[in-house]
């Protein structure tokens, strides 16, 4: 009787530890991925949107990937595009918003539901959610909010992109943003967590 009670109990932490690691709609061929955030998708101080994380992201993969980047945007103020973005069928959509909520001392708790939402719309149109974690002085909260909804969604989770190249002269045009050479850290630490579920 125990033994059978430990095997039922092996295959149910096995069970729980596989579908907890499960990415919802995952895995299926990605052709399109859009990169859907603030100035950091952009590329606001990289000397043009050819050296943005999302065009340097299209060199390693290979896939196309669509910049819907924009300047000083919200997470709340973000869902008004969603309709924009998944006009182009994406089948991967990396999300990265907070930074500027933060920045402006507006709620983190509206702005992790205004992500939620966008998590959501993107799932139910059948793509993989990616969620991209800013990082960075004063922002531990929202990387760990964000690392929360990641695993209560089976969303793909990107840590903290600044934290290789914040507060180095070398990889910054300003106190805020990356250069050319510093997007491209960026873009290889977004693909390292993409690229199992590309296809």
């Amino acid at each position: 009787m125990k033994k059978i009670l430990l095997i039922v109990g092996i295959v149910f932490l096995v069970w729980y530890m596989v579908d907890d690691k499960t990415i919802k709609n995952a895995p299926q061929a990605v052709s399109t991925i859009v990169a859907f955030g603030d100035s950091l998708t952009a590329g606001y101080g990289a000397g043009g949107e050819s050296h943005a994380y999302p065009a340097v992201l299209a060199q390693l993969t290979g896939k196309t990937v669509i910049n819907m980047g924009r300047n000083g945007e919200t997470a709340v103020q973000a869902p008004d595009r969603l309709a924009q973005v998944l006009a182009h069928q994406p089948q991967m959509v990396l999300i990265e918003f907070g930074a500027n909520d933060f920045m402006q001392s507006l709620s983190r708790e509206k702005a992790v539901e205004a992500v939620a939402s966008i998590v959501d719309a993107v799932q139910a149109a059948g793509a993989i959610a990616v969620i991209v974690d800013t990082g960075g002085p004063g922002m531990g909260a929202y990387t760990q909010s964000y690392r929360k909804l990641a695993k209560e969604k089976r969303a793909v989770f990107v840590p903290g992109i600044l934290s290789n190249v914040f507060r180095k002269r070398e990889y910054m045009s300003d106190i805020v943003h990356p250069n050319a050479r510093g997007y491209e850290i960026v873009a290889k630490q977004v693909h390292k967590a993409i690229f199992p579920y590309l296809k």
